[in-house]
């Protein structure tokens, strides 16, 4: 029944498993917060390109919403990737990809305690094992250096990347009414407006680094694939499946991103890699077969 839904989450997951790798590749090559920008500018005119027509028709419902399409955009756009761009000039892409599986644990407790949205024991199972296996990947393995906050500033900044992206998609129950270009398109012009901001104190701090072409490669693929493709089949997902089934499938992107890591970036896959890996996939599975039977509507 919600088979389309599930292919365009695994793509979307695949689209972001390949932007830490990316974003990693990059490092050197262009600064985080100028890639965060021209990201969004590659986005923007991609999105214009090709639903202008739509936004019109869209615009007297979108304009009286506009609150909330700009919060998806600076929140689930901007701080997203600025905080992930700059984490992997101190951590790596198989951290950074991992740690985005406490997005859906996240996603459950705002879903729980703001709108009592049922879960079942098993869900609850399913992302206390997705949490333990962020916390060992942050820990590096030594869960003990927790107790001491003894955690790399990477993977400090992505926790909070996550928690971004996790508002982001909470705060996709009040989208307005229109179709999903609109719902893309003011957004994106909603980051790469709000970009502006942090390329400026990004050049005031002397860290601007315009990009090469190997930074212009990686904006590119940013712009259409970990933007525009992956954030439009994840709207579509949100739609159709709920935000706490939904956000289960980001527990994937550890698992794609790990996998183009080592064969990509040649990382190496710690035992504790591979455990929180374990950890993340038996929490989908574990939620997403023991989900309740007449879940409230997200």
């Amino acid at each position: 029944m919600h088979g389309r839904a599930y292919v365009f989450l695994i793509i979307a997951t695949l689209c972001w498993g390949g932007n830490a790798v990316v974003a990693k590749l990059a490092v050197g090559h262009i600064s985080p917060m100028t890639f965060t920008l021209l990201r969004w500018l590659v986005a923007v005119a991609v999105i214009l390109a090709i639903s202008l027509p739509q936004i019109r028709k869209d615009w007297p419902v979108a304009k009286n919403h506009l609150p909330v399409l700009i919060f998806l955009g600076v929140i689930g756009y901007t701080v997203f990737n600025a905080l992930l761009y700059s984490a992997v000039h101190h951590t790596t892409a198989i951290n950074v990809t991992i740690e985005q599986a406490a997005i859906p644990f996240l996603i459950f407790v705002a879903n729980f305690v703001l709108f009592r949205i049922r879960v079942s024991i098993a869900q609850v199972f399913g992302f206390s094992l997705t949490l333990v296996g962020v916390a060992l990947t942050a820990a590096h393995g030594d869960l003990r250096s927790l107790l001491t906050l003894t955690v790399n500033q990477g993977d400090a900044l992505m926790i909070f990347a996550v928690l971004a992206y996790a508002a982001y998609t909470i705060a996709l129950r009040w989208r307005p009414p229109v179709d999903w270009r609109t719902l893309m398109a003011i957004p994106a012009l909603a980051a790469l407006i709000s970009s502006v901001p942090l390329m400026v104190w990004e050049y005031r701090a002397g860290n601007l680094l315009l990009p090469d072409v190997t930074g212009w490669a990686a904006t590119l693929y940013t712009g259409i694939f970990a933007s525009l493709v992956a954030q439009i089949l994840y709207i579509r997902g949100v739609i159709d499946l709920g935000a706490n089934r939904a956000g289960l499938f980001i527990n994937l992107v550890p698992v794609f991103g790990t996998i183009l890591s080592v064969a990509i970036l040649g990382e190496q896959l710690f035992a504790f890699h591979i455990l929180a890996l374990i950890l993340s996939l038996g929490g989908i599975a574990i939620a997403e077969r023991w989900k309740p039977k007449h879940p409230a509507t997200a």
